[in-house]
């Protein structure tokens, strides 16, 4: 037998290495943050990042940013990334989300049809420091805090509830077997029966609605809402500049070009499914095809939605094909394993969710500009539901974060070390404190960030429009 055997330490050793770095990088270390004296404009990071991207929907992406600084932050990732480069790191590395803020944590439906509460959102995953993730959630706690006007005491209140769930529940998975931590998951039905004496009545119903919501929010909802039927057969509706069909996007021999690359990357993105899932995506056949605006991080990257039919007319499938280029991550960290940035978004999707969209695959196509470009592919909507952040009370934030914290941790417990990152936590609330003290330093520079872009707007350096 050849080849080269992994190193595997106990648990002791493990530990110790987790205790070790915090005399090396001391937890309340985190709560400094000082931007760097050679910081890049925030506006021109934000323009290098759009500079890939389609010219018609650029303004768009510039008009969202601006409405809030919650919104800037939303599409300011690459911005974020550069500053937590040059944060304290304990040297210990997970698989990030890498835009790990609050709306990013939503419910959503596994394959065997049951509601979850999860991470979402993978276009800048890659390992990485993940201290990087527990600040990025944190601080979109306090920008949207400041929002909805909470105080100082319960903003902090928000984010210590929320490291805190995340150390306590990293101790737990410490403790774990290793595929019991795989396993673990957090089923929506019973999370709100373990947390309903937490709610009042009010809050209870809500939750409720929202529960039933996001299981209306199926595939066939999308069918109904996104598609109608001319002369008989079932196409992609109309809603520019947000959706445009292909017919109505390009001339014809340009379209009949593109529509068949389309067809052609549904076809090949399904050799990147599990077998079984492969023959399912065989048994449908594409009839239309749309360009769609996606959230505002993600506004002007190349993305469509593909609608195809089964058994009949009433038998639909949706699927995203979203362009995925380069983690903002990638220049601060290790360059990813992965050439295909598709299939980097899908690992990276697969390692952190506890189950993922059947349907989720990656492809390399070659654009009508010659250029080839690396699309991710999953269903357009399944049970989802995202969290309102705006109508949330402080109480209700705060059980909210404790889940975000919770849900992080076992997505960093899969593919990080748990016990040395548990080691370096340590049982007390330092860590806790520091990141709060973090958080509203860092929601400081973001309001500065975005008066820069509505500044930028307002001077005609860039353009902004509403859609």
């Amino acid at each position: 037998m050849t080849g080269t055997r992994r190193m595997h330490l106990t648990p002791q050793e493990r530990a110790a290495r987790g205790r070790a770095a915090r005399t090396l990088v001391p937890p309340d270390s985190h709560a400094e943050f000082t931007p760097a004296t050679d910081r890049p404009d925030p506006v021109a990071m934000v323009e290098q990042q759009s500079a890939g991207r389609l010219t018609d929907l650029v303004p768009i992406r510039y008009g969202r940013m601006m409405e809030s600084p919650f919104r800037f932050y939303r599409g300011a990732a690459g911005v974020m990334a550069a500053d937590l480069a040059g944060t304290p790191s304990s040297g210990f590395t997970a698989q990030l989300c890498g835009d790990a803020h609050m709306l990013n944590f939503r419910l959503l439906a596994s394959p065997e049809r049951h509601l979850m509460f999860d991470v979402n959102d993978f276009d800048e995953t890659l390992p990485g420091p993940w201290e990087w993730d527990v600040k990025r959630l944190s601080a979109s706690l306090v920008i949207a805090g400041r929002a909805n006007d909470f105080s100082t005491k319960e903003r902090a209140g928000v984010v210590r509830e929320t490291v805190r769930s995340y150390r306590e529940w990293m101790d737990t998975f410490a403790g774990r077997r290793n595929i019991d931590v795989w396993y673990t998951r957090i089923d929506a039905d019973e999370l709100f029966a373990a947390l309903s004496g937490e709610l009042g009545r009010g809050e209870q119903r809500r939750v409720s609605r929202t529960l039933a919501k996001a299981r209306s929010r199926d595939h066939l909802h999308a069918f109904e809402k996104l598609t109608h039927v001319v002369k008989g057969e079932r196409r992609i509706a109309p809603d520019p500049p947000l959706v445009v069909p292909l017919e109505d996007l390009l001339p014809g021999v340009e379209r009949e070009q593109l529509e068949q690359q389309l067809r052609e990357l549904i076809d090949r993105y399904g050799h990147t499914l599990p077998s079984d899932r492969r023959a399912l995506l065989h048994q449908y056949r594409v009839v239309d095809m749309a360009r769609k605006v996606v959230g505002v991080g993600s506004v002007g990257t190349r993305c469509w939605i593909i609608l195809l039919l089964g058994r009949d007319d009433q038998d639909p499938l949706l699927l995203q094909a979203k362009e995925a280029g380069e983690s903002v991550l990638a220049e601060f960290t290790a360059p990813s394993e992965y050439a295909n940035q598709g299939e980097r978004v899908v690992a990276g999707q697969r390692l952190m969710q506890a189950t993922s969209d059947m349907f989720l695959g990656w492809e390399r196509v070659e654009g009508l500009d010659g250029r080839q470009r690396d699309f991710y592919v999953r269903q357009l909507r399944d049970w989802k539901a995202i969290p309102q952040a705006d109508t949330m009370s402080p109480d209700v934030m705060r059980l909210f974060g404790r889940l975000c914290g919770a849900n992080l941790a076992r997505a960093h417990a899969r593919s990080g070390d748990r016990i040395a990152i548990a080691a370096y936590l340590g049982d007390t609330d330092v860590f806790d404190r520091a990141v709060t003290a973090f958080a509203e330093l860092y929601a400081d520079r973001n309001e500065q960030d975005h008066r820069a872009l509505t500044e930028a707007v307002r001077d005609g350096r860039v353009t902004a429009v509403s859609a």
